[in-house]
């Protein structure tokens, strides 16, 4: 087991407060770590020691609407380019020009559209289980409404301010509990049905609840979710998903153009966001090297179910740039 020292501080950028954790030498070339929904820099508590021993200075935010860093209210204050200049603020911070971009779930387009917005301060690009995908041909809660139909999908259930606040906030311990330990693809079928199924059911109510934590997950760190999100409500969070139409639109500019530096994507094979988000189609958006790694059985939460895969994926792809 890595025993090296992390610190948090808070970083004023971009407007916010970002509360940080931090590990590595402050000379040592720069890794961000983007977490997602719902979630918390502690994501990453199996990658920053790992990382940092390996020589590489280590950024992980509780990004901005999370945790200890700033929640503003507007809920246009979370899109895209307001994301990805909160990092480029933390690079400033340590007086860093580029850094490798790497993140996870909601924190995975993110690190996509880095390149693409800021393309003198990111060095390379890896993303966990959502893939690169190119601009869709309509705003995004249109196409997810041509292609689920009536059916239900928790991101257009998650459009409407205050519907989905109330349900994961009227019990942050039953939906983290569940979106923990319920979320993949290899559980019964009866389950999946349910989560696609019309009806007023929200999104919690639709997961199952499971018979115990995952192995991956001991009920101390449960509870530092349970905790966090206990404090500070989830609607921070689900403000990033009411601005997939707003990211659309403030995107047109950079719609053709490519990705060039090298970049990596880690996916679960039992990863249910996998289902409707195609990870064969890198091609049309990256045109720098490109490797995708899938790990077998894995689901969504891959950083923390699989850590030590995940590290050695990532620190092959780290050893391997060659850029300092």
């Amino acid at each position: 087991m890595l025993v090296l020292t992390s610190t948090e501080r808070l970083v004023e950028t971009n407007g916010v407060r970002l509360r940080i954790v931090e590990a590595g030498d402050r000379g040592a070339p720069v890794v961000v770590l983007a977490h997602g929904f719902p979630e918390l820099a502690y994501s990453w508590r199996h990658q920053i020691p790992a990382l940092a021993e390996a020589g590489y200075h280590v950024l992980a935010p509780d990004q901005r609407g999370y945790g200890g860093s700033s929640r503003p209210d507007a809920i246009e204050a979370y899109n895209i380019h307001e994301l990805t200049t909160d990092i480029v603020g933390l690079l400033d911070d340590v007086g860093a020009q580029q850094a490798v971009w790497i993140g996870h779930d909601w924190g995975a387009p993110v690190v996509w559209h880095a390149p693409l917005l800021h393309p003198d301060r990111v060095a390379a690009v890896a993303a966990l289980s959502v893939p690169a995908i190119p601009r869709s041909h309509t705003a995004p809660t249109q196409a997810w409404r041509n292609m689920f139909g009536e059916n239900f999908f928790y991101i257009l259930y998650f459009q409407e301010p205050g519907v989905a606040d109330a349900e994961l906030n009227a019990d942050p311990a039953r939906a983290m509990r569940r979106l923990l330990g319920g979320l993949r693809t290899d559980g019964d079928q009866a389950a999946g049905v349910r989560m696609v199924a019309p009806g007023p059911e929200g999104f919690i109510d639709r997961l199952p609840e499971p018979d115990a934590l995952p192995d991956w997950l001991s009920q101390d760190e449960l509870d530092h979710y349970i905790a966090e999100f206990s404090r500070t409500g989830f609607t921070g969070g689900l403000n990033w998903y009411r601005n997939f139409d707003r990211n659309w639109e403030m995107t047109a500019d950079v719609a053709d153009v490519k990705i060039t530096v090298p970049c990596l994507f880690i996916g679960g094979t039992a990863d249910p966001v996998l289902a409707f988000t195609r990870a064969d189609r890198a091609d049309e958006i990256v045109s720098g090297p490109y490797r995708q790694v899938m790990l077998e059985g894995a689901g969504h939460w891959l950083q923390q179910e699989r850590p030590d895969e995940v590290n050695t994926v990532l620190l092959e792809f780290l050893n391997g740039l060659e850029l300092w």
